[in-house]
Order: C-alpha cells, then sequence, then structure tokens
C-alpha cells in the first residue's frame, strides 16, 4: 500500500513539474497562423470617409440641401428646392381656394352674394368644393412633409454609402436577348445582367 502511494505522489509530481516547465506561447507564433489580418481590415469608417452620416441628416434639417452640399452632391440640391417650391404653390393655391370657398359658403348661408354664384350656385356645392380644397390643401402638406423628411433621409444614407468601396467591375447592364420559344420560335427581349 506505501508503494502505491509513494508511486501516486512520485507521478503527481512528475506531473506538476512537467506541467510547470511549460512556458506560454510567444505573441509572434500565434500571429504565424492563417488568421492574420491586414490593416485594410481594421479600418474604421472615419478612416474610409471622411463624412459623417449624422451631421449631413442635421445639417438637411435644419436647411433643406445643406447635407447635399456636405456629401458634396451638388445637383441634388436644384431638385430639392423646385420640389419645395412646387409644394408650397400648391398648398398656397388650395389654401386661397379652401378661404375663398369657406367666405363663399358663409356669405351664402347668409343670404348675400358669394363670387362663385356663376360656378357653385347653391350651398351643397359651395361646400362641397370648401372641403375638396382643404382635403387637397392637406394632403399636400402631407407629400410636402415627407418629401422634407427624404431629404434628410437622402443626406444621411448617401454620407453612409461613402464608406462603401465600389469596384468598377461591379455592373448592372440591360442587354438584347433572343430566347427560344416552345413552338420552334424566337422572343426578342432584354434581359437585366449583373457582372461581378
Amino acid at each position: 500500500m506505501k508503494k502505491r502511494v509513494l508511486f501516486v505522489a512520485f507521478l503527481v509530481g512528475h506531473l506538476t513539474f512537467a506541467f510547470a516547465q511549460q512556458t506560454e506561447p510567444d505573441i509572434e507564433t500565434i500571429t504565424d497562423s492563417t488568421f492574420v489580418q491586414t490593416e485594410d481590415e481594421f479600418l474604421l469608417f472615419e478612416e474610409v470617409s471622411d463624412l459623417d452620416p449624422q451631421r449631413a441628416a442635421l445639417l438637411s434639417a435644419i436647411v433643406p440641401g445643406l447635407g447635399q452640399m456636405y456629401n458634396k452632391q451638388y445637383w441634388k440640391i436644384p431638385v430639392i428646392y423646385v420640389g419645395l417650391a412646387t409644394f408650397a404653390h400648391f398648398i398656397n393655391y388650395n389654401n386661397n381656394l379652401y378661404h375663398a370657398f369657406r367666405n363663399a359658403s358663409i356669405s351664402n348661408s347668409n343670404g348675400l352674394a358669394n363670387p362663385f354664384s356663376d360656378v357653385a350656385s347653391t350651398q351643397t356645392t359651395l361646400v362641397r368644393n370648401r372641403d375638396n380644397f382643404r382635403r387637397s390643401r392637406d394632403f399636400l402638406i402631407i407629400l410636402g412633409s415627407v418629401f422634407y423628411i427624404l431629404n434628410i433621409v437622402d443626406a444621411h444614407v448617401s454620407a453612409h454609402l461613402e464608406e462603401f468601396n465600389v469596384n468598377d467591375d461591379l455592373a448592372i447592364t440591360i442587354e438584347p436577348s433572343i430566347k427560344s420559344t416552345v413552338a420552334n420560335g424566337q422572343a426578342i427581349g432584354a434581359s437585366l445582367v449583373l457582372k461581378f
């Protein structure tokens, strides 16, 4: 029994000594593997693009088109201002007609003459026109607000897209194609081709 205890103690001592002699592997030996990464893979967004998406969105929210100017997409600025001016014009037009028909409806209900007597002679016609112009005005206000929000989203997304490196070999093209049909005929058409 003593021999077994001494043998186990000797074996445990030897194993402990053997594990104690192992040293930590050097860092240089670890980097010599297939998982070595280059510095290009560690590039942060700021290193790829000098544009800040939040700043571009904030600039477009303050002044429409300023975020596009920050992104150096100057051609979008006239599109934004023409769109906003168009919405403003038609909102104003519908608002003026809404107020005119509302006043005419009030005048007609009080027995006074209205300026639209040749176009809308009855009270229901005046009320219907008033409601139509109010509805159109409100709908155009909603569409104008969506257009304004799209201006902000466009500036934000365009600043984010500067991060991506676009390869010139990547392309989408439309090419003519001729396909065989079931009845041994041929159909002429166009195909969308994505090249990597």
